[in-house]
């Protein structure tokens, strides 16, 4: 007998469902928008699969919408300064990454926080984002290999950098630590709904 989805997979397949159905899109219009697979989105929907955080992203960027609200329940108070460390996370996906929500998409600031963790050896390779999303990314702990544009760079703890994510990039962690940073995402005027 399959084991109940948790919270944040049931939001997720709840979302999912919602932003389709107020697009009027079928599955297959929907699979074309986000370049997720029509059969991948209906397990999604039937909460019969647990997306990784790049199929989100690609989620994300094909309903025009934030990456947080993916899995945000709203539970966390929208007015809060401080972020909150118990916070809903998007357990460690099949490529070792693990999202902790720090701060929930804010339309009127037009940006979300998270706290990433990338496991020994663990790659994660991001397709494109929609335009006008900006990623600024700081290493808390470890060290951070990133890829744009094909060229690798290495972040080290307290360096950080600042990119449109609106092209491939990855994300490594190369080393036997563990790797954690900030990324704060920014969606410029139109990137994204708060939906």
């Amino acid at each position: 007998m399959a084991s109940p989805p948790t919270p944040i997979a049931a939001h997720v397949t709840h979302t999912v469902k919602r932003l389709r159905r107020e697009r009027a899109w079928s599955l297959d219009r929907a699979a074309v928008e986000t370049g997720v697979s029509k059969a991948m989105l209906g397990q999604i929907e039937r909460g019969e699969s647990s997306p990784t955080v790049s199929t989100l992203w690609k989620i994300a960027s094909g309903f025009r919408v934030s990456f947080s609200s993916l899995f945000d329940s709203g539970a966390a108070t929208r007015e809060a300064l401080e972020c909150d460390q118990h916070v809903p996370v998007w357990g460690e996906d099949s490529v070792g990454m693990q999202a902790r929500l720090l701060f929930p998409f804010d339309p009127l600031l037009g940006f979300e926080m998270f706290m990433i963790e990338l496991a020994p050896h663990a790659l994660s390779e991001s397709a494109p984002h929609a335009a006008g999303v900006v990623e600024h990314i700081v290493v808390v702990e470890g060290e951070l290999q990133f890829c744009l544009d094909g060229q690798w760079q290495s972040l080290k703890e307290g360096e950080g950098l600042r990119f449109l994510a609106d092209r491939p990039h990855a994300m490594r962690n190369a080393t036997e630590k563990r790797l954690r940073f900030h990324d704060v995402i920014h969606y410029l005027p139109g990137a994204a709904s708060g939906n």
